[in-house]
């Protein structure tokens, strides 16, 4: 959520910055900005109410020169997505320049303060509080000598500041009287410094770092990186000087291109059979029939021992700790509770020792995830992460985990992330039942299943044309139902997160059987009903709940896994997906709900890749 870039060097700092906000705007679209300095003139900002295609040509008009730079790209938290609200802002009387991601809660009492000190805000944002902040502490210096101010006058005017703030922040922060210098810092907001020879670079994520850099370094909460065109040092808030932790730019952050897809989210949705691909990838163990994992950092016995699992997300990761609470009760046989992250955070449940907690998150950097897992992990309890990000700030805290190796995805509407986490949770479900009752033969079973599981969502790609044909005749609705039992109740609720996260379409996902005790209501000749009805135990009764609706009138779209000749009868519409076991049924069905999804989107208009009101990462509570 809001997107940070950064450069110093011997090059001109527009352009890196301009390529950067374009690869990090699913961060945040409402507004964007730059600034730039050159030695011994005045820091000269360009900012937009709008894209980033707008931001490149009032670049292009204005040609601000600098070769040092920060640049910015908004999701409007404090204040409207208007050009004055935009960052970068200015602290002081210019001699600062200073971007923003987090949200300070104090801000109101740090701005009172300050307003009775002199300084006038020019914005409603949080952000512009923090600039002159950073600037009081920096005059304050300035008035000690003489109206000079030294590099470390600079760091030392960082680190009061962020001393006072409380909440989440990542910030990159300019000086006018040293154009050599950027010092960034967070909390709770992903910073990485790109290192280069004779130029440093600065972001939000990896992805704007690619082809420039082929080394990183992922700040930590509570760090401060010095950064010079020659050097750069990491400090800690409190403790002093700390040794970088350099690794190289993991090859998962290279594919940020549309490769001739017209959208992200198309093209994510056909990448899906490698993704899986790649979270199979050397975690099965077909001689044991078990999953392996080299990240949970516990010992078998250790993990032998737990009595109940929680799992817990937000959005799309939520649905899909729905599906691993299925999973996971269905092979393993051990309690499992799903807790949305953002009431976790705040709740005080009874939690057993033999509890151990997973966070799932695409990002790594989901505010409400995190500040759960801190709390489990506060409270004395093992806790794992599910993730996408390699180096985020859940990855760090965890106990351990398992990465996704999903490849970046920009696309706000998740995809391929939600169907990599149902692939490692199905292996995490084997690896526990394997554990305890589940049989070799069960486990060689699974195992097989999952095998064929790429090659099965491949096939299942096939249904696009004949989704798009089905999206026309649905995409003038104002009200969806999503309908399905079992492991696809949360199938369904998925299904009506992504229509109406892209196509702004009111959807509700439903246990199919739960439409009699109020949902039914709904059901007119205008509400299209979308209905998951593979074979399995519960089949005949979901056909029963589809006639349902079908005698009140009620368009019906059937997702089956087979060819039915009654579901044919009954239904207005029928997309075949092939068969596979039920516990995988989730991953394939899905497919033609984010097919739907896409296809309405485009003919209502909407910007698949960046809807509005919506923000990739959420790292703001």
């Amino acid at each position: 959520m809001c997107g940070i870039v950064g450069y110093i060097g011997s090059q001109e700092a527009s352009p890196f910055l301009i390529s950067g906000l374009e690869r990090l705007e699913y961060r945040g679209y409402d507004s964007a900005g730059i600034a730039t300095l050159k030695q011994s003139d005045a820091i000269r900002i360009t900012k937009v109410a709008g894209r980033v295609a707008q931001l490149n040509s009032a670049v292009e008009a204005a040609n601000p020169d600098g070769k040092t730079g920060i640049g910015h790209t908004r999701w409007a938290t404090h204040g409207a997505a208007t050009q004055v609200n935009a960052h970068p802002h200015i602290g002081g009387s210019g001699n600062i320049s200073l971007v923003h991601n987090g949200v300070i809660e104090n801000f109101e009492t740090l701005k009172t303060g300050l307003e009775a000190k002199g300084y006038r805000f020019e914005s409603q944002t949080d952000s512009e509080v923090v600039a002159h902040l950073v600037a009081d502490s920096l005059a304050s210096a300035a008035a000690d000598r003489a109206g000079e101010t030294t590099v470390e006058d600079c760091i030392d005017a960082v680190r009061s500041t962020v001393a006072q703030l409380r909440g989440t922040y990542g910030i990159v922060v300019m000086f006018r009287d040293h154009p050599d210098l950027l010092v960034a810092a967070r909390c709770g907001s992903p910073l990485v410094v790109g290192v280069g020879k004779g130029e440093q670079f600065v972001a939000s994520d990896t992805s704007p770092l690619v082809g420039f850099t082929e080394r990183i370094i992922y700040l930590a909460d509570h760090q401060i990186a010095v950064i010079r065109p020659n050097n750069i040092q990491v400090l800690h808030r409190d403790h002093g000087r700390v040794r970088p932790d350099i690794q190289p730019l993991s090859n998962q952050s290279q594919d940020v291109n549309l490769e001739g897809y017209p959208h992200y989210m198309l093209k994510e949705i056909f990448e899906q059979p490698q993704s899986i691909r790649n979270a199979l990838r050397g975690r099965l163990d077909k001689d044991n029939a078990t999953a392996k994992f080299g990240g949970l950092n516990l010992t078998t016995q250790q993990l032998r021992g737990i009595e109940r699992i929680i799992l817990t997300g937000c959005g799309t990761s939520w649905h899909s700790a729905l599906v691993g609470e299925y999973l996971v009760e269905e092979l393993a046989r051990i309690p499992v509770e799903v807790e949305y992250a953002s009431e976790l955070r705040y709740r005080n449940p009874p939690v057993g020792s033999d509890t151990i907690v997973f966070g799932i998150t695409q990002s790594g950097e989901t505010a409400d995830t995190l500040a759960a897992l801190r709390e489990m992990k506060r409270k004395g309890h093992h806790t794992m992460a599910i993730c996408n990000v390699i180096g985020s700030s859940i990855a760090q805290e965890a106990d351990g985990g398992i990465y996704l190796h999903a490849g970046p995805e920009i696309g706000v509407a998740s995809t391929k992330a939600f169907t990599s986490q149902l692939t490692v949770l199905s292996m995490l479900a084997l690896y526990f039942g394997r554990l305890r009752h589940l049989s070799f033969e069960a486990g060689q079973r699974i195992i097989a299943q999952l095998e064929r599981l790429p090659d099965v969502v491949e096939k299942t790609l096939e249904c696009h044309a004949q989704v798009k044909e089905i999206a026309a005749r649905y995409a003038d609705a104002n009200n969806f139902l999503y309908l399905g039992r079992k492991f696809n109740f949360p199938t369904a609720l998925e299904g009506a997160l992504k229509l109406k996260e892209i196509s702004y379409i009111h959807a509700e996902g439903y246990p199919a059987a739960e439409m009699k005790h109020g949902p039914i209501a709904l059901v007119d000749e205008h509400t299209p009903s979308v209905f998951i009805v593979p074979q399995g135990t519960v089949y005949d009764k979901v056909i029963s709940n589809l006639q349902e609706v079908k005698a009140r009138g009620g368009p019906v779209l059937a997702i089956v896994d087979h060819e039915d000749p009654h579901v044919n009868k009954l239904a207005d519409d029928v997309v075949q997906i092939p068969e596979i076991e039920d516990f995988l049924q989730p991953i394939v069905a899905s497919i033609p709900l984010q097919l739907l999804s896409y296809e309405i989107a485009l003919l209502r208009g909407c910007d698949v890749d960046k809807p509005r009101n919506l923000a990739k990462s959420v790292t703001v509570e």
